[in-house]
């Protein structure tokens, strides 16, 4: 079904005149775009009053910035482990130490993603994305002033600024999809939204090891690194500046009836505990939250341990480690919005979720076997295979969550989705870490398989209750059953009027 036709779908009479554009939006409706009055209520029936709802061309601005800062956000995660053995002779420490430039992206996430939901709901979209921006351009400007081999500190205490600003990023793309966009492309936009994240690490594979060299030479390697964060520092600095003067907080009018219902609960009737407090009794979601973890957890372990992995068995091949890692990214990518335009077009949440775990088994199976076989063309295959699927599945998770939840808050959904993600990446991570120490990379592997498997099984058991999507069919029905109300009062009019001229 097109955007155009869903909106019609709704639409009580076409004769009904067009609101105009509110001068405060500066937009103009797109095809099919009319908004709908907000009092129209079916005579005699007791049913509830369908609202406005419009969309605007502006959503795609607004998903589109927020794409481009996670990904300023989501690059640095990677980009000291993905030249691990380079950062570790910089500043003199261990390999341990680099993988916690990269979990304490994890670690962060845990204690203030509560909070950070509540002030969501308090604040707003707008609010969050600019302690975002803000949080990420600060820590950027501190790496800067980090370059020196006895500043290890000053680097980490960059990285965690950008990990705590990550908070107020990860869970959001469900979010702006919900705010902004219509029923038939909510899945896309958050695929966008996820895309522009997975863009990020893809950037963070492939640039550090080309714009940083493993030399030899300390100020030489002082160099490059310096050069880098430069770079990294200007481009959070643009995006802050365009998120204070573009970034919207939500459309006048909302886009779908689910939103609209949403908006009209009275704020005194809100109550973020009791909202925590239906999540965690809501059980097909808690399974979700749980598999969610398990997939995702791998996929950071993987991202996190991946130079230690390649360089093991093909050593001196930093550079090529970063292009896998990018294989794997740009896979998850596709996989992403064709999975986004999927749910759009199906609906199959929890087949299409199902389908994906799966696969993302079966390619760590593959990958885990291929890995040690000596050629590096095989290993770029199975890899971007895996990423494709288990990648691919992050914007399954959060879509699912929001028809799990609905009309719980698309925010705290997310959040405890990517908690638990947080979590079980850390552990994962430490334990395939030293697992590769002890007993090799396949041995690693299968670690991750097993926990896979265990994450398949548990998926089947969701049961699928797509509540937002029944919220806006009841919409539908309700409008359909309005329309044939007008049509069946005129024909009585119509006939009432011929009975009196032939008396």
């Amino acid at each position: 079904m097109s955007e155009k036709q869903a909106l019609e779908d709704t639409k009580p009479n076409e004769d009904q005149s067009v609101w105009k554009a509110d001068s405060d939006n500066h937009v103009k409706l797109e095809g099919g775009d009319a908004a709908k009055p907000s009092d129209i209520s079916s005579e005699g029936n007791g049913s509830e009053g369908l609202q406005a709802t419009r969309l605007y061309h502006r959503r795609w601005v607004i998903v589109f910035l927020f794409s481009l800062y996670s990904l300023s956000n989501s690059y640095q995660w990677i980009q000291y482990s993905i030249i691990s053995n380079i950062f570790t002779k910089f500043y003199s420490v261990d390999d341990f130490t680099i993988d916690w430039m990269s979990m304490i992206y994890m670690l962060t996430y845990i204690p203030f993603i509560f909070p950070v939901t509540w002030l969501l709901d308090k604040k707003g979209l707008r609010v969050i994305a600019l302690v975002a921006t803000a949080l990420n351009c600060a820590g950027t400007w501190i790496k800067v002033a980090s370059v020196r081999p006895n500043l290890f500190y000053v680097t980490f205490l960059g990285q965690f600024c950008c990990s705590f600003a990550q908070v107020f990023i990860l869970g959001m793309p469900s979010r702006i999809a919900s705010v902004w966009f219509g029923s038939e492309e909510v899945s896309t936009a958050c695929s966008i939204g996820v895309f522009g994240n997975q863009l990020g690490i893809a950037i963070g594979f492939l640039v550090p090891p080309i714009l940083v060299p493993n030399v030899d030479d300390m100020d030489e390697l002082a160099h490059h690194i310096r050069i880098m964060f430069y770079i990294t520092a200007g481009v959070a600095t643009l995006l802050f500046v365009l998120v204070v003067f573009v970034f919207q907080e939500r459309p006048k009018i909302p886009p779908t009836q689910a939103q609209a219902t949403a908006r009209s609960i009275p704020p005194e009737q809100y109550s973020y505990i009791a909202s925590i407090r239906n999540l965690l009794r809501n059980k097909p979601f808690m399974l979700l939250v749980v598999t969610y973890g398990l997939n995702v957890g791998c996929f950071y372990a993987v991202g996190t341990l991946l130079n230690r992995m390649i360089i093991v068995h093909y050593p001196g091949e930093e550079v090529n480690a970063g292009r896998i890692g990018l294989t794997i990214v740009i896979a998850g990518m596709v996989g992403s919005l064709i999975c986004g335009v999927w749910l759009d077009r199906t609906k199959t949440y929890k087949q299409t979720t199902l389908a994906v775990y799966l696969l993302s088994l079966v390619g760590m199976i593959v990958y885990a076997a291929t890995l040690s076989l000596g050629h590096l063309w095989v290993v770029f295959i199975t890899a971007g295979v895996l990423g494709f699927f288990m990648t691919g599945y992050l914007p399954l998770g959060f879509e699912f969550a929001v028809e799990l939840t609905y009309p719980e808050s698309e925010g705290t959904s997310s959040g405890l989705l990517n908690c638990s993600a947080q979590v079980f990446g850390i552990i994962f991570t430490i334990c395939q870490g030293k697992i590769i120490d002890n007993y090799g990379t396949l041995a690693g592997n299968i670690f991750l398989c097993v926990f896979l498997l265990i994450g398949t099984i548990m998926t089947a058991l969701i049961k699928s209750d797509l509540r937002r999507q029944n919220a806006n069919l009841q919409a539908k029905a309700a409008a359909e059953r309005h329309k044939s109300g007008q049509d069946y009062g005129a024909t009585s009019l119509i006939s009432e009027q011929q009975t009196s001229s032939q008396a």
